[in-house]
Order: structure tokens, then sequence, then C-alpha cells
């Protein structure tokens, strides 16, 4: 990763060079460093763009609400305490942003489509990529698939879908998305649980 360079600025990270953390990154913001900001905005928006993307199934909204996220990390700088990950403090604002973003276009919500150019649901390659490939009913089959995975996790109650978006499709183990959620990782564990399992049984014809 991309260290601070003694002069403040951000420097590519060299051999024997230490490494700065996430937090002392923002403490670096927190501290009036421009050119720290811009790196975690750099880090972390693509990340907050896929992640308010499935939840909000709208590509201009997921990007309105990821700079919001990037506008409420600037504001708050002042007052943050490098006492958690950053990451948690940057996804709690991320989900608090979504949460009230489903719930105010609840009845807007577009229908869930599927582009050739998105991952796979399991995965993770562009359904272009394996068009050569397949036959077109394998290429059918495939896009029912990912739509109807899309549709069953657009039904699951809101924080069994806050926590599979957390750790299907961003990466996130269990202590994370507890600390994000403001649960224990037992707790976290059973909700997660329990939402592969509905979807495992409303999936079944496609498993």
């Amino acid at each position: 990763m991309a260290a601070l360079g003694p002069s403040g600025g951000l420097e590519p990270a060299m051999a024997g060079t230490e490494s700065y953390t996430d937090a002392e990154v923002m403490l670096r913001v927190k501290a009036g460093d421009q050119s720290a900001f811009d790196f975690l905005v750099q880090k972390y928006r693509r990340p907050l763009v896929s992640f308010m993307y499935r939840m909000a199934r709208n590509t201009a909204a997921a990007e309105d609400l990821a700079q919001e996220v990037f506008l409420r990390v600037y504001r708050s700088r002042q007052s943050y305490e490098a006492s958690a990950k950053f990451t948690t403090w940057l996804y709690r604002i991320a989900t608090n942003l979504a949460v009230n973003h489903a719930r105010d276009t609840r009845k807007e919500r577009p229908e869930v489509t599927v582009s050739l150019d998105e991952p796979d649901e399991e995965t993770g390659t562009t359904m272009d990529v394996a068009d050569s490939k397949m036959t077109a009913e394998e290429l059918l089959v495939r896009r029912e698939r990912m739509l109807a995975i899309r549709r069953k996790v657009e039904t699951l109650p809101e924080r069994q879908r806050l926590a599979v978006v957390m750790h299907k499709y961003q990466q996130m183990d269990y202590k994370q998305i507890a600390d994000v959620l403001k649960l224990s990782e037992s707790a976290t564990k059973s909700l997660l649980f329990r939402a592969y399992e509905t979807l495992r049984e409303q999936l079944r014809e496609f498993l």
C-alpha cells in the first residue's frame, strides 16, 4: 500500500519503509493533510460504490451515496478517534446511509437486472468473458441464476441483507461485520447462517 512520506504527502510504499494503517492515515486527515484524504478516497471509492450499488440497485444513486460517505468522513475528521479499525467506522457511515436510502426509496426501487459486464455472484468473472466458452442456453441459465440470487438477496430482512452484502461481496470477516453492525461475533454468525439458509432454500433449483 502507499505510505505517507516524510513530507506529509502520499508516496509509493518502498521496501523497508513503514506503511501506515488506514487509521493512521485518517489521523493525518484529522491533522489537515488533504493528500491523506485523497488517498483514502482513491482506496475505498470502488468498494463503497459496489456496496452502495448492491443496496440501492441504481448506479447514479450508488455514486452519490459513496460521495456522501466521503463527505461525512471529511466533515467528521476532527472527531475521529483511532479506537477501532478505520473500515469499521467507514462502513458504519455507509450502512446508515444505505439503510436510510433504502427506506426512503422503497417504493421507487427499480427492477433488478443483470448486465453482461457485471461480475457473476459466485465466480467473480463477468458474463462476457465466459461468452465464448458457453452455449446460448448455458449463458441464459447463468443469467437467470444471477438474477434469482439478486432478487432473493433483495428480499432478505434488512440486517441479514447488509450482513450478506458485506460478507459475500465486500469480503469482510465475521468480526468486521459484527463491529459495523454492533453485534457480537456469535450473533453475526447466526445472522449470516439464517440468511444463507434462506437463500439456499429459495434457490434450490439453481444449485
